[in-house]
């Protein structure tokens, strides 16, 4: 059974980058759902990243790498988070083992004889199971209140989203752009391109935000709205750009729990998975990607679980053991990386190293790939190649 409290569609505040680690993932369930979500007519194939260092030097890295554009099918795609999470619900209202209810508002959480009890408003007992796979975000008073999971501001990022049409520059290959300006670090501007505005038509139509460490934010007392809305007009890499640019709607806000730091996934009878379980790149804010990869994860665990009847605490430990030996190593990179922003100087000095290193540039488009990066990192000779090829 898969409860949901919204109705779809519904929107989502996210930055709408399926990198090419979502795209494998779909591909894992079913090689056709890749091909559905490349004929969504709100989709656009995306091939990279232009990372802008604090200098304003530009590195491109391509999700795949090295990429040939005259042949390589697209590894990413841009798709607004209401399509795309629609276009999800659609598959599993295909699926006859799925029982998928939607408008289902979750209160609280009872446990009753082994079981974990579904508490709607008024108290009323919605369903009652053995094990319960949590994936309801960010937000996710279970995490707080039943996992003891808590926001810790070093380890949590506060982000904000509007969209714009009439934005110049954007790139025909659907690259996004993460800016590392200095009133934003540790954090980023980003600009990502989209496929036509729904209804209105035009051009230069982008998802616009800026994500920065919460700890940042209320150490320097920083109004985020403001900082993001003055970059926008002032700064001598985007006044122009934006100068006959139009916001849709309302600058939406939400958070990021990081994966910076390790943290219990599960016990009994329950497993986190994706933003509940706290797995945002702590580097680049992707969540989704990771979300499915934990997803995988669960499901291959409850498997077992349902085959054994061991819906234990010490049994669903496995999981956690699963998804940070797949995740761990490209977290604690993304942790470093991020760490590296508060020193601007020296995250110039890597931009520009990655600029002519293939080794390095090739390290960050992994970072977006469904690929073994942890067995280079055990090698010395990885960090050899990434300190001395030139």
């Amino acid at each position: 059974m898969l409860l949901d409290k919204a109705t779809f569609p519904r929107d989502k505040v996210c930055g709408d980058a399926l990198s090419g680690k979502v795209v494998n993932e779909l591909r894992r369930i079913d090689p056709r759902l890749v091909e559905r979500l490349a004929a969504l007519p709100t989709g656009l194939p995306s091939r990279g990243i232009h990372f802008f260092a604090p200098n304003l030097s530009r590195v491109s890295v391509p999700f795949k790498y090295p990429y040939d554009q005259a042949t390589d099918q697209p590894p990413g795609y841009l798709v607004r988070r209401v399509d795309f999470d629609h276009f999800l619900v659609e598959e599993a209202r295909q699926r006859p083992e799925i029982d998928f209810r939607e408008g289902i508002e979750v209160n609280d959480f009872r446990r009753e004889g082994g079981r974990i009890t579904l508490v709607g408003p008024a108290g009323m007992p919605l369903l009652s199971t053995r094990l319960l796979i949590v994936a309801n975000g960010a937000q996710s008073a279970f995490t707080r209140h039943h996992a003891g999971i808590r926001m810790e501001p070093e380890h949590h990022c506060a982000g904000l989203r509007a969209y714009y049409r009439g934005v110049k520059g954007l790139d025909a290959d659907g690259f996004i752009e993460l800016h590392f300006f200095r009133n934003f670090l540790p954090g980023y501007f980003w600009i990502f391109p989209l496929s036509g505005v729904p209804s209105d038509g035009g051009g230069g139509y982008a998802n616009v935000g800026v994500g920065m460490l919460s700890e940042s934010i209320r150490r320097q007392k920083i109004n985020l709205k403001k900082a993001m809305l003055d970059t926008i007009a002032a700064h001598p890499r985007l006044r122009d750009r934006f100068a006959h640019a139009e916001r849709l709607g309302d600058i939406r806000g939400y958070g990021l729990p990081l994966g910076s730091k390790q943290r219990p996934l599960s016990g009994d009878g329950f497993l986190l998975v994706g933003d509940a379980a706290s797995l945002v790149d702590p580097f680049t804010g992707e969540g989704i990607s990771n979300a499915m990869i934990s997803g995988r994860w669960a499901a291959t665990t409850a498997e077992q679980a349902l085959r054994t009847q061991n819906f234990s605490a010490s049994f669903l430990r496995t999981y956690d053991g699963a998804v940070y030996n797949r995740l761990g190593k490209e977290l604690a990179l993304s942790r470093r990386m991020q760490q590296l922003l508060r020193y601007p100087g020296l995250f110039n000095v890597v931009a520009n190293r990655a600029a002519r290193n293939p080794v390095l540039a090739e390290t960050l488009s992994c970072m977006f790939l469904d690929l073994d990066l942890r067995q280079r990192l055990r090698q010395p000779s990885f960090y050899l190649k990434l300190l001395f090829n030139r």
